[in-house]
């Protein structure tokens, strides 16, 4: 294969990677996106609810932590835009060009929203980490070390 049609080729799978991955960005195993707002809720609160038990948490805790929920799924939802990142992806090879100018739009747009929302979510698993005890960071150390990046995969 010639070096040009790599060099090409490299290049779309990485803008595909790009804008995948900020679409996805805040989702949980993609199915969220799919999901009716009250099974969302649904399961936000199943895993609140388990996260209290597991770590065996106060009222003030479990609190920060429902604040925290709160300002993940705000921040998922500025990412997504409220559109299809998939029915966005084939937009972009729909023609007989890639369109690069609604790919970079749709990455900025996403990394604005990112930008947007990334201080309110830092405060509050600030606040959520900082008010568990030693006992409890170190359990949710253990947790996040042995998921490794949170999708499902063990070390």
């Amino acid at each position: 294969m010639k070096r040009s049609i790599k060099r090409i080729l490299a290049a779309v799978f990485g803008t595909a990677l790009l804008v995948g991955g900020l679409t996805a960005c805040g989702g949980h195993h993609g199915g969220w996106s799919r999901m009716s707002d009250g099974d969302s809720t649904q399961m936000r609160e199943r895993m609140i609810e388990r996260a209290g038990k597991e770590l065996k948490l106060d009222e003030a805790q479990k609190q920060r932590l429902v604040v925290l929920a709160d300002k993940l799924r705000e921040s998922r939802t500025a990412v997504m835009g409220g559109t299809d990142p998939r029915a966005d992806m084939m937009a972009l090879v729909a023609g007989p060009k890639f369109d690069r100018n609604s790919a970079q739009a749709m990455v900025e747009a996403k990394t604005a929203a990112v930008r947007a929302k990334s201080p309110e979510v830092i405060i509050a698993a600030a606040d959520f980490f900082d008010s568990l005890k030693p006992e409890q960071q170190q359990q949710v150390r253990e947790f996040m070390n042995k998921r490794r990046g949170g999708h499902g995969r063990k070390s």
